[in-house]
C-alpha cells in the first residue's frame, strides 16, 4: 500500500501566554491572523503565520478544561516552544488505514471545525480531519497528520505578506542525543523520508517542496547558534524553526527594530527563544 504522508503542512508552538507570544512574533515582522478561539470545552485559541505552501501556529490555553488537561501537563513538564509537526495528507481516514497496513499505528482519528475571524472583519469556518502517530513511533515531540477541508479560510491572501519577507518553512531542527538513530525512526513517518548526515547535522527529507527535519546534538546546535540559550527551548520536542525570507536585509531590519539579540549563523540570522516564546527563530534566504 502507498505511504500517504507527503510532507510537512505546518508546525505549532505551545505557549504560556498566547497574546504575549503573538506580540513577540509581530515584533519580529510576521503578519498574524486574527486570534481564533476554539470551543469552550477545548479552552484554547491560536494565531497562524501563513506562507504560500505551509504555515506556523501559536497555540495557547485560555481556560483550564478537562479537554486541555494533557496540553497543560505537557506545557508544565516540557516548557513552551515548538511542540508539534503536522503532516500533509489528502484524507485522514484513508491515511490511517494505509499507515496501519504499513505497520505504523495511528490514534485519535477525528474531525473538527472552528470559527475563523477573517482580516476583513467577517467570519468563516475552518474544517479539518486529523490523525496522530503514536508516541511509540514518534522519537520526540508530537507528529500528527492534517487534512484541510476549507483551505480558502486558512490560506487567506492578506496573511501571506510579512514585513520580514518570510515565505515558507525552511527546516525544523531538534536536539538529539543520537541523531542518526532518531532520524531512522522519523523517516518512517513520511513517504519520501530519507536520512543523510553532513557536518554533524542529520537531515530527514520529508517530501517535495517540504521542510526537512534536522537533528543534531546539543553541542553541535550550540556551536551553530552561538550565544543562544538552548535550555530556554522546550524539552523533548523541537528547538529551531528555520524560515525562508525573500530579503534577508529586510528580516534583519525587523529584528533590529524589535530590539532583539541577533545571532549570525552559517545560513542567515537567528534570535533566541526569549524573543519567540521558546523557539529559536532563524531566517535564511529563500
Amino acid at each position: 500500500m502507498t505511504h500517504p504522508v507527503k510532507g510537512i503542512d505546518h508546525c505549532f508552538a505551545l505557549v504560556d501566554d498566547l497574546d504575549a507570544a503573538a506580540a513577540q512574533y509581530r515584533a519580529l515582522g510576521f503578519t498574524l491572523s486574527p486570534r481564533g478561539t476554539h470551543s469552550a470545552a477545548k479552552g484554547t485559541a491560536n494565531y497562524t503565520i501563513m506562507f504560500p505552501e505551509d504555515y506556523f501556529e501559536l497555540l495557547g490555553i485560555l481556560t483550564a478544561t478537562d479537554l486541555n488537561a494533557a496540553r497543560r501537563e505537557t506545557l508544565a513538564r516540557m516548557g513552551q516552544g515548538l511542540h508539534a509537526i503536522a503532516c500533509r495528507i489528502d484524507d485522514a481516514e484513508a491515511a490511517a488505514e494505509a499507515l496501519n497496513a504499513l505497520g505504523l499505528a495511528t490514534q485519535g482519528l477525528g474531525s473538527f471545525s472552528r470559527p475563523v475571524p477573517l482580516p476583513d472583519g467577517s467570519e468563516g469556518v475552518a474544517a479539518f480531519s486529523t490523525v496522530s502517530f503514536t508516541p511509540a513511533d514518534t522519537p520526540r515531540g508530537m507528529v500528527f497528520m492534517c487534512q484541510h477541508k476549507t483551505r480558502d479560510t486558512v490560506w487567506v491572501p492578506e496573511l501571506l505578506d510579512h514585513a520580514n519577507t518570510a515565505c515558507g518553512l525552511a527546516a525544523i531542527l531538534a536536539i538529539s542525543e543520537d541523531p542518526e538513530d532518531e532520524a531512522r525512526g522519523f523517516a518512517r513517518l513520511w513517504a519520501e523520508g530519507a536520512v543523510s548526515t553532513e557536518d554533524g547535522f542529520t537531515s530527514i527529507a520529508t517530501g517535495p517542496n517540504s521542510a526537512p527535519l534536522i537533528l543534531a546534538t546539543a553541542e553541535r546546535l550550540a556551536a551553530a547558534y552561538p550565544g543562544i540559550d538552548l535550555s530556554a527551548t522546550t524539552r523533548g520536542a523541537f528547538t529551531v524553526l528555520r524560515v525562508k525570507v525573500k530579503d534577508l536585509a529586510a528580516a534583519k531590519d525587523c529584528l533590529r527594530d524589535a530590539n532583539v539579540t541577533i545571532c549570525e549563523t552559517a545560513l542567515g540570522l537567528a534570535t533566541g527563544p526569549e524573543f519567540a516564546a521558546g523557539v529559536i527563530m532563524e531566517f535564511v534566504p529563500a
